[in-house]
């Protein structure tokens, strides 16, 4: 009898453990800045990253750049704390929530998931209502950006790249996240 109470109570604290910190997702590590920043600003990259606790966040512009060898996307976010995303390259883009199959344009097709989002009556900030897909002549490696839906704190977008699959960076700080995807 004893020793199954000590082997569930090990077991148990093996558990928790194991979930208190998720192996696969680590915290990300702040890159540099080319200009000084608070550190609660400070850029961080990587395809995966955690919200802080007090993020608040409305997406409030999307824009194109086109740099040389990257082609931009730039998700300006209004509110409170830093954002956490997820990107990744998707076959079938689908609407979180409905699992509804989105249209999007392109070769290949990057989810963006912006962790830490907030309804604008949450955030206080005025939500992005321009259209929809965001396209420019001027950036050519992007097919369109398109949706910026929230869905249990989560904005869901995705971006339609003309090319299959090329290299891409995401930075975010608290005023906005970054998609660079390579086009050379």
């Amino acid at each position: 009898m004893r020793n199954r109470l000590a082997f569930t109570i090990a077991a148990g604290i093996a558990l928790l453990a194991g979930c208190s910190t998720p192996s696969n997702h680590p915290a990300p590590a702040p890159a540099g800045t080319t200009s000084p920043t608070p550190a609660a600003a400070v850029p961080r990259s990587a395809d995966d990253a955690l919200a802080s606790r007090d993020a608040r966040l409305t997406v409030t512009g999307v824009h194109l750049e086109h740099l040389p060898g990257i082609d931009r996307v730039v998700y300006e976010l209004g509110g409170t704390g830093a954002p956490g995303w997820q990107v990744r390259y998707v076959g079938q883009p689908l609407q979180d929530g409905s699992g509804t199959p989105v249209e999007v344009a392109g070769t290949s097709i990057l989810e963006v998931r912006i962790l830490g989002s907030a309804y604008p009556w949450d955030s206080l900030a005025a939500e992005y209502d321009g259209p929809d897909p965001v396209t420019d002549p001027a950036v050519p490696g992007i097919a369109g950006v398109y949706g910026t839906q929230v869905y249990e704190g989560v904005t869901q977008s995705f971006i339609g790249v003309r090319a299959d699959r090329p290299a891409y960076t995401v930075t975010g700080d608290p005023a906005r996240l970054v998609v660079d995807i390579t086009t050379a």
